[in-house]
């Protein structure tokens, strides 16, 4: 393949779309001509992007065309891209979902590969520039080893496998699966019935990995992590590399950040944590939504207005079995009687006759000890109405799928995020604090540092070392993977250009 002809069909395809300088290439860059076994190597490198998540048919190259200068030159341009801005330019719903694109940044990329004598090399390095990819992209390797060979399932439902049974089918099954996954495992897998201690540690590894309750125990929750599709776990992988091009530099301002998938909460400075704890989201019926706020105020001994979505769905069936017992938690009923708004005596109500779809009543919860919100509320304005709260059911914070809430964010421990975010305001010391939570008065303090939030998706995690696969629990890496797929662009244009 003659270089010149790359060249002069790249420099046509830059300024055919408007995306280059106005003159395609360098000229210097089109008097030069590079090996034709550079040229070879570049088209090799286009057809290995399944390294870097991509798929060299999103560029139309095949093995039939892959020595043709015009397809090479279209494909490294659509591909060189990709690579540096990301496939999926914006999802619905996915504010947290940015990409840092600009003309120049992308343009000094043509250049670079234009001037190139070594054109492959520019591909691997736009591949390589994004963070984590040095980790990422084995891990996408050894995945798709593991997606293209036989998996061997776990027999799904019966009993909870429990440390040191006997169960020669389950756990066979059970140890052909991890060995797959689990290099300490695979050096001394061992043999027999017993679910003995060795295949026990390959297990809560296993469990931490993705993010079900490290107990060893083999319920269904852990049952239907061993049985994920092993495409599910390359999907999830090409979405995290696609997701980290083209990132926006994140300011050293304080920040609260609320990766919901991975349940956690983190308040960072300067690239330092202040504070982390564990968070309890949306299940996936009342998903969390991605926001992009700020924290402007606390409330004490806040009362609950229960959503009308809460109240028939949750607080009707209950109240259809005992009317009282919503009582005892401090819920109050109100009902409009001749015009006026009036509490209304729960056990007057035949609630087996209520329409679920055209539900009449108020309800909301006083403050409490039982109250849903806890003592302490974070308020931070939103189209959505979520914001950050205690909680009194403690015991899913022992859980390792903490997807159970109605869509607020449930804090760990609010009290020390309250104490970080009361931080510089005098006078309010620990002691007043309690004086005011004992008061069981509702009030509201604006808070002097209104710390920006940040509510996003992340199912693929990288610390130091150490890479973090959790359940896509909402099915947005499903979905971005398809977008990645399905994503029409015309070859060559660079995404900040095509959206003007």
């Amino acid at each position: 393949m003659d270089r010149r002809d790359f060249l002069a069909g790249l420099s046509a395809l830059a300024v055919s779309t408007g995306t280059a300088r106005a003159q395609g290439v360098p000229a210097n860059a089109r008097t030069m001509v590079a090996s034709p076994e550079a040229m070879r190597r570049l088209s090799a490198r286009l057809m290995r992007l399944e390294e870097d998540g991509l798929d060299p048919r999103w560029y139309d190259l095949n093995p039939g065309n892959q020595e043709d200068p015009a397809t090479i030159a279209r494909a490294s341009a659509a591909a060189l891209t990709d690579l540096v801005q990301g496939r999926v330019a914006s999802m619905p719903g996915r504010v947290d979902l940015r990409r840092e694109n600009s003309a120049a940044t992308l343009n000094a990329w043509f250049q670079r590969i234009a001037e190139s004598a070594e054109p492959a090399e520019v591909i691997e390095l736009a591949a390589m520039a994004p963070p984590d990819m040095d980790i990422l992209k084995p891990a996408l390797a050894a995945a798709r080893v593991r997606a293209t060979g036989a998996w061997p399932g776990f027999p799904v439902g019966g009993r909870t496998l429990e440390p040191g049974s006997f169960d020669e089918a389950r756990v066979r099954a059970l140890r052909a699966r991890l060995v797959l996954t689990d290099p300490v495992l695979a050096a001394n897998p061992g043999t027999g019935a017993s679910y003995d201690e060795n295949l026990q540690a390959a297990v809560r590894r296993f469990q931490t990995a993705v993010g079900t309750e490290a107990d060893g125990r083999i319920g269904l929750s852990t049952q239907a992590a061993l049985n994920r599709s092993p495409q599910a776990n390359v999907n999830q992988l090409r979405v995290a590399m696609d997701m980290r091009r083209a990132q926006p530099v994140i300011s050293g301002e304080r920040r609260v950040d609320v990766n919901i998938p991975d349940y956690r909460l983190r308040m960072i400075e300067e690239g330092r944590t202040i504070i982390e704890m564990a968070v309890v989201v949306g299940r996936p019926t009342r998903a969390t939504p991605m926001i992009t706020t700020r924290l402007t105020s606390v409330q004490f001994n806040p009362s609950w207005g229960v959503p009308q979505r809460n109240a028939k769905e949750d607080l009707l069936p209950r109240l259809r079995r005992d009317p009282t017992a919503l009582q005892q938690r401090g819920f109050r009923i109100f009902g409009r009687v001749d015009g006026q708004v009036v509490e209304i005596d729960p056990t007057t109500v035949d609630w087996r006759a209520i329409n679920p779809d055209r539900f009449p009543y108020v309800i909301r919860q006083d403050a409490g000890d039982a109250n849903a919100l806890g003592r302490i509320k974070f308020i931070m304005p939103n189209a959505d109405d979520i914001y950050m709260h205690d909680t009194p059911d403690r015991h899913y914070f022992r859980r390792a799928d903490r997807a159970q809430s109605s869509g607020c964010i449930r804090l760990e421990r609010p009290m020390d995020f309250l104490m970080v975010m009361l931080d510089g305001m005098p006078g309010w010391e620990r002691d007043r604090v309690d004086r005011v939570l004992a008061t069981r008065n509702t009030s509201a303090i604006p808070l002097r540092r209104q710390v920006p939030v940040r509510l996003f998706y992340a199912t693929v995690t990288v610390e130091g070392s150490e890479l973090r696969v959790r359940q896509d629990i909402y099915g947005l890496d499903e979905a971005y993977a398809r977008a990645m797929e399905g994503r029409v662009r015309p070859q060559g244009i660079p995404m900040a250009a095509a959206q003007g």
